[in-house]
């Protein structure tokens, strides 16, 4: 089964994605991960996005879905992925649609969480993250030391910058922007899109990501 997660950040859509790979039994994929690995391994593939990493450049959508198309030919993803941010933009939901085409699988489900975003930028905002280990926490205030941290010396709490909510605010309206014309692909294309209310408890939300996928 080879399922899509679309949504905003912080709507739990990797936790929730990694709960769901591990029901299905298939591995998550996310494009950042994949990219990564490439370029430790120093693939061909892996050699080419390097060059643009190291030139701050952003990886081409055509190289990062011969990256994808790789690792989806790889055995292990024999009995699907869960792909985390490998869709964020028309052409990408493009790219993917021809990589499972060559390689003869298809897209078995879309999964869009949704949820409001003022609760989005109440969540993200009460998030800090351990300065040395980027362990994330929530509720907790700057400037605590982080007891458990597995760093030397232990690191303090901070809030990212880009958790403050005005800055919060920008990446929902840039989310907003990229991804309502990927949603409208989807349905325009006969997409399996299926929206996930991601409001509520987590095991709350797994029920319905559980429900939608055919799960029990």
């Amino acid at each position: 089964m080879i399922v899509v997660l679309l949504g905003p950040p912080g709507c739990g859509k990797g936790t929730q994605g990694e709960r769901l790979a591990a029901a299905l039994g298939v591995p998550k994929i996310s494009t950042g991960d994949v990219i990564r690995a490439a370029m430790k391994a120093g693939t061909p593939l892996g050699l080419k996005a390097k060059s643009y990493y190291d030139r701050g450049d952003l990886v081409p959508d055509d190289l990062i879905m011969e990256i994808i198309k790789g690792a989806l030919a790889a055995p292990e993803q024999g009995k699907g992925a869960i792909l985390d941010g490998v869709v964020r933009t028309v052409p990408q939901a493009e790219g993917l649609a021809g990589v499972l085409a060559s390689l003869g699988r298809k897209l078995d489900l879309v999964l869009l969480f949704e949820i409001a975003d003022e609760e989005l930028v109440g969540r993200l905002s009460a998030r800090t993250v351990c300065e040395a280990c980027q362990s994330p926490f929530m509720g907790r205030q700057p400037g605590q030391l982080h007891a458990d941290c597995a760093k030397e010396p232990k690191g303090h709490l901070v809030r990212r910058k880009d958790d403050e909510p005005e800055a919060i605010r920008n990446r929902l309206k840039v989310y907003q922007a990229q991804t309502a014309p990927v949603v409208a692909w989807y349905k325009a294309n006969n997409g399996p899109l299926t929206a996930i209310d991601a409001l509520g408890t987590v095991d709350g939300v797994t029920a319905r990501v559980r429900a939608a996928a055919g799960l029990s």
